[in-house]
């Protein structure tokens, strides 16, 4: 399935800084998701692990994200993904980033460099031996970084339905302006029990894989983890679902219901 790794990188889509005391996430923190086509077809796995290192001096969060398409798709359709972050354990500030791909046959090995001083990235693409220098908006954020740095930065207790959270982005050569739009609080059933949720639409380009700009719907926990629990997405054919299924290294206690 040529786009079952797009969810895995929706999910990855959700500086100003922060005190870590007060950070959404600690190191050992691990994610797995189940992906199914159409609601049926098992399409894929991804998985998200955050570790505590170094990078060149300074104290980093190193984010691994990991996709791959499992049971009769592999065979149709074989993908494996790997994108890497390191940024920032007090700001959240990216320093470098990482993108490796194969899907069908498709390849792409990307390794981005961020200067937030001078508001450059430099691009290594692996692939065809080239690197550009891009120039970037202030407190840029990668499509990985992005997602731990709203877990830590953004206040729910008091937002709004129809609020719209706006972040700036850089991914491949080029930024752009993510949106992601709040719908409400809703409990939904998962593997894990009956748990409080909050509900966002993550804009996307309307053609030829989303039916729409608003195909995309994101149910996060509402409470001080914020972990993503699921995701839908109509396509332009057919439909796919990412739903946790495991996990483990959470930092706060996370409340569910069993009734």
């Amino acid at each position: 399935m040529k786009n079952v790794l797009l969810i895995f990188s929706v999910l990855c889509c959700l500086q100003t800084s922060f005190a870590q005391e007060k950070s959404a996430f600690q190191d050992g923190e691990w994610f797995k998701f189940e992906m199914s086509y159409s609601g049926m077809l098992k399409a894929g796995n991804a998985t998200l692990s955050v570790d505590e290192t170094i990078l060149e001096g300074k104290p980093v969060f190193h984010v691994t994200g990991k996709g791959w398409t499992t049971g009769a798709i592999k065979w149709i359709f074989k993908v494996k993904d790997r994108y890497e972050s390191y940024f920032d354990k007090q700001t959240g500030v990216p320093y470098k980033f990482i993108r490796k791909i194969d899907e069908g046959g498709h390849t792409k090995n990307i390794e981005i460099a961020f200067d937030h001083n001078k508001r450059e990235a430099l691009v290594e693409n692996k692939k065809y031996k080239t690197i550009k220098t891009v120039v970037t908006e202030p407190n840029v954020q990668d499509m990985v970084s992005a997602f731990y740095y709203l877990r830590n930065n953004y206040d729910t207790d008091d937002i709004k339905v129809g609020e719209v959270i706006e972040l700036d982005m850089f991914f491949d050569e080029e930024n752009f302006g993510f949106k992601l739009k709040f719908l409400g609080r809703e409990t939904i059933e998962t593997e894990f029990g009956k748990i409080k949720t909050l509900k966002f639409r993550p804009y996307v380009m309307a053609g030829r894989v989303f039916k729409e700009q608003e195909s995309l719907t994101l149910w996060v926990s509402a409470d001080e983890n914020k972990i993503p629990l699921k995701i839908k997405a109509d396509l332009a054919v057919g439909s796919l679902r990412a739903d946790l299924i495991q996990f483990k290294g959470l930092k706060h206690f996370f409340p569910i219901q069993f009734d």
